[in-house]
């Protein structure tokens, strides 16, 4: 059963379902702001803005464009609760479009490049006792020929749209021991009844893995950051049956949670011709393009239940499949697919100079077929190549366990 908060402060529901702490301080809401000319912190702001929407956004309570030339400044304060640092303490930004810069307590922390897929910092060694200074700058070029964009553009009109620019996920805190589970991957292969399990360990210990269906421990297991569970006679997830486990990781002090589904996506030949496989039977992808505009939040939904209600009324609707289109949406919005059964494509970010259109746009639909290795052809320079394999990286690592995730 999802359930959702029903706060002041918006998108407070926990942001990452497939790597879950019991650590949670969510630094959405109100922020101080300031669209300046300088990298410098300005001593005046301009106002409140309502992160993690994008200053372009009605929701922002802003409603400015962001442009190449300026710098967006961020500013709030924080107090940690007592008790709350187990040892490390990490910032977590689910996405914030485009160059970000993070400084706490008037001290760089560190950079993230591009604008859609999740980073974090260990902020441990720029604490201080009681309250904290957070400052986020960050740049934006929606015109830029070497980051990924979406359907982004100064000039929004036919399919372009407007430009979204800084924080658009939800922001958190989150602590853990100093020995830790930094990152989990879990990869099922239902022709052999396996599931792989692979941890990224900070530290020197066991791993106790437990696997809980209904909440009911099935199946426990140590191990030292690789394994391999027997999963004979767990049930498959399907669109019509997405059918989750849960994951439960002990290492040490540290608790995760998680869940994983069993699926097999591939093509097989059927009566000479190939087609698209769920669990090694042809199934067929019935679906709709989404391209996770919002009216009042651009990039961000005005609410996780808006998110799961959207995705809901398209599997009321009959349809098994949403292509995401040239975005990434939170984590929270793969879970929802892969708790009701939606089949995931998911696009890669586009990016590059503009588009020549006879190429890009007319080509394809006459069949001319494109070599698009001459990537200087398809307006992309050596630096914006690089970006852009950066980014596809980044997205597929952090999107490796998504259950319904059948097509990049």
């Amino acid at each position: 059963m999802i359930k959702f908060d029903n706060f002041d402060i918006p998108l407070t529901e926990y942001p990452r379902p497939n790597f879950k702490r019991d650590s949670y301080l969510c630094l959405n809401g109100d922020w101080d702001y300031a669209i300046t000319k300088s990298a410098n912190f300005p001593t005046d702001f301009d106002g409140k803005i309502v992160v993690p929407y994008s200053p372009e956004s009605n929701l922002s309570m802003v409603k400015r464009q962001v442009m190449p030339d300026d710098f967006l400044h961020y500013k709030r304060e924080f107090t940690l609760p007592i008790g709350f640092n187990k040892g490390k303490v990490f910032i977590n930004f689910g996405a914030c479009d485009q160059i970000t810069k993070v400084y706490l307590n008037n001290t760089f922390v560190g950079e993230h490049l591009g604008g859609y897929n999740a980073f974090s910092f260990d902020i441990t060694d720029f604490l201080v006792d009681g309250v904290n200074l957070l400052n986020v700058v960050v740049t934006d070029d929606a015109s830029s020929n070497v980051f990924g964009r979406g359907k982004q553009k100064y000039k929004r009109g036919g399919i372009w749209y407007t430009a979204t620019s800084g924080i658009w996920q939800t922001v958190w805190l989150e602590s853990t021991p100093n020995n830790y589970i930094k990152d989990i991957a879990l990869t099922p292969n239902i022709d052999e009844n396996k599931l792989y399990v692979k941890c990224d360990l900070v530290g020197d210990k066991k791993v106790k893995l437990n696997v809980l269906d209904k909440g009911k421990v099935i199946q426990t297991v140590d191990f030292n950051g690789e394994t391999c569970l027997d999963v004979t006679n767990y049930n498959l997830w399907s669109p019509e049956d997405p059918y989750l486990y849960e994951i439960e990781l002990f290492f040490g002090d540290d608790y995760v949670k998680s869940y994983f589904g069993l699926r097999k996506f591939s093509t097989i030949d059927y009566n000479g011709k190939k087609y698209f496989a769920l669990n090694n039977k042809p199934y067929f992808n019935n679906g709709l393009l989404d391209q996770g505009y919002w009216v009042d939040g651009l990039y961000t939904p005005p609410s996780n239940k808006a998110m799961y209600d959207e995705i809901l009324a398209v599997k009321n609707l009959g349809f098994n499949m949403l292509r995401k289109h040239i975005k990434v949406e939170p984590m929270l919005w793969y879970y929802y697919c892969d708790v009701l059964g939606i089949l995931v494509w998911q696009d890669m970010i586009n990016g590059g100079g503009s588009y020549p259109p006879l190429r890009i746009m007319l080509a394809p639909f006459i069949n001319l077929r494109l070599n698009d290795k001459n990537y200087k052809r398809m307006k992309r320079n050596e630096e914006s190549r690089q970006q852009y394999y950066f980014e596809a990286l980044e997205m597929m690592g952090q999107l490796k366990s998504v259950t319904s995730l059948c097509l990049y």
